[in-house]
């Protein structure tokens, strides 16, 4: 039997994936596990909070060196940028954003994102970005040699992410982390506007509490008088994320930056209507199924939000705009065009 193209790390996947834990996890399903066989340790995802970071980071240089070399893969390849750097292993690495770097913040991690992350994007065999505006930035802000940069178009559990014909709230649903880049407070002074001349309308916040942040978005919520109706839920199952999108009156991604945007996706794929921020990779995912957001002007997010309300034309146009969109993303194509660059690599 032909050996192994490569590899799969599968460390940065825990129990309750998000992110590039659910690009890693549904990358790795969609591979043909003869070509990329995976490792999948344990107690080593963000789960496991900085211990799990740092005991991740041991493992890559210390242990994943040897798993690969008894694999017999000619590569290794690593759902983001984490490959050992003193044991001669060929790389390929999928680079998610530089948002550390873009808006760089006083952490435990800080060294992590100035220091290894550009080491490994520069020392890899292969860099690939999923989308253009990342390898834009790999190569502006990094140097990284563009003919090392490919973009590798990501996808969405197709399967499980569909229209269900469900009756839609007034609910809007926001997916995703609390860190300042998200742009949730003036979100929220969007949303107090809105909600000021409706009386039904709701912010559902989806994702994982950060005691840094997520207290001061709280109280905001309650300085605008809006905290009875914003509800915050730190993590929900696959199939409570499909219900969430399917009841949905909207989702809303305000960020000033995304590297992808995966919620969007997982949004239109469920025909839930979109209103995605113009900055980062946000337009090339939604294209023109989405409502475009100034992400900097709280009264253009404000009146974006009330047209969900009084404008059934245009929530029609979106909920059929989205399935079609999203049909041009998906993990089968992504995981053959990778093999096919694999291939190539290995030679």
């Amino acid at each position: 039997m032909a050996a192994p193209l490569a590899l799969f790390n599968g460390s940065y996947v825990g129990a309750r994936p998000t992110g590039i834990g659910v690009v890693a996890r549904d990358l790795a399903a969609s591979l043909d596990p003869a070509l990329v066989p995976a490792v999948w340790p344990t107690g080593l995802s963000p789960d496991a909070g900085s211990r799990g970071h740092a005991r991740r980071l041991q493992w890559t240089q210390r242990t994943l060196p040897g798993l690969w070399r008894r694999s017999g893969a000619a590569l290794l390849l690593s759902p983001l940028p984490e490959a050992p750097l003193l044991a001669g292993v060929p790389s390929v690495v999928l680079a998610h954003d530089l948002l550390p770097l873009r808006y760089p913040r006083l952490t435990p991690l800080l060294a992590y994102h100035l220091a290894y992350v550009p080491l490994v994007l520069h020392r890899a065999r292969h860099v690939l970005c999923n989308s253009e505006a990342t390898a834009r930035e790999v190569h502006g802000r990094l140097g990284v040699p563009l003919r090392r940069l490919s973009v590798l178009r990501l996808g969405f559990a197709a399967g499980s992410l569909r229209p269900l014909g469900l009756a839609r709230g007034p609910e809007l649903l926001v997916l995703g982390r609390h860190d300042p880049h998200k742009n949730l407070a003036r979100l929220l002074r969007a949303f107090a506007q809105a909600a000021a001349a409706d009386g039904e309308l709701r912010l559902h916040l989806v994702g994982p509490h950060d005691r840094r942040y997520t207290p001061r978005l709280q109280r905001l919520a309650r300085e605008l008088g809006i905290a009875d109706r914003c509800r915050w839920t730190a993590w929900v199952s696959d199939d409570d994320r499909l219900q969430l999108l399917n009841r949905a009156l909207g989702l809303v991604m305000p960020s000033l930056w995304e590297g992808f945007g995966l919620p969007a996706l997982e949004a239109m794929a469920c025909g839930t209507p979109v209103l995605a921020s113009t900055a980062g990779a946000l337009p090339e995912v939604v294209g023109d199924a989405a409502l475009p957001l100034d992400p900097r002007d709280v009264g253009q997010m404000a009146s974006a939000l009330r047209r969900l309300r009084t404008d059934p034309g245009l929530v029609a146009a979106l909920a059929a705009a989205g399935p079609a969109r999203a049909a041009a993303f998906s993990w089968s194509r992504s995981a053959r065009d990778l093999e096919g660059r694999l291939r190539e690599l290995a030679r």
